[in-house]
């Protein structure tokens, strides 16, 4: 792991607990800086890290599950994926679901990385697939009922 000048000072992520899955990173704005992100709004957050995961792993940035439930604040590509060749700053697109402004100062936890393997698959071409029970059923075929709800950023076709 590389630390970025920008993150001088921040503490490394870290595991929280002995079961936990995920290393917490953490926002590497400027000292005094306040990055207020508005209901709706998005914004990339610089973590101040590069990673050079063996080949063969990936890190998915992920959502804190407390920033989420209390803020309506999440990572909007979620899980956002660190290959293992990239070697670029490690940054978070959080977006704001919530009522209220967000603020993030430097420091601040902000998602959580987790490491794992990479299965890579090898795909052949066909002309059929077989069949199976379930066969092109999918959006809640195997037991929830989907209401057609449109969201209101998107047109309805049907009005």
């Amino acid at each position: 792991m590389l630390r970025l000048p920008h993150a001088v000072g921040l503490p490394l992520p870290a595991y929280e607990s002995a079961g936990a899955a995920g290393l917490d990173l953490r926002a590497a704005l400027a000292e005094g800086a306040v990055l207020e992100l508005a209901p709706g709004a998005r914004d990339l957050v610089p973590t101040g890290l590069c990673l050079q995961l063996p080949e063969g792993f990936e890190a998915q940035v992920r959502p804190r599950s407390g920033l989420a439930a209390r803020h309506g604040v999440t990572v909007l590509n979620a899980p956002g994926t660190v290959d293992s060749d990239y070697r670029g700053e490690v940054k978070v697109i959080l977006i704001n679901h919530g009522t209220q402004t967000y603020p993030i100062r430097r420091g601040d936890r902000i998602a959580q990385l987790v490491v794992a393997p990479v299965a890579r698959a090898q795909f052949n071409e066909v002309t059929a697939l077989e069949a199976t029970s379930r066969g092109t059923g999918g959006f809640g075929s195997t037991g929830v009922h989907l209401q057609h709800s449109p969201s209101p950023s998107i047109p309805d076709p049907d009005r």
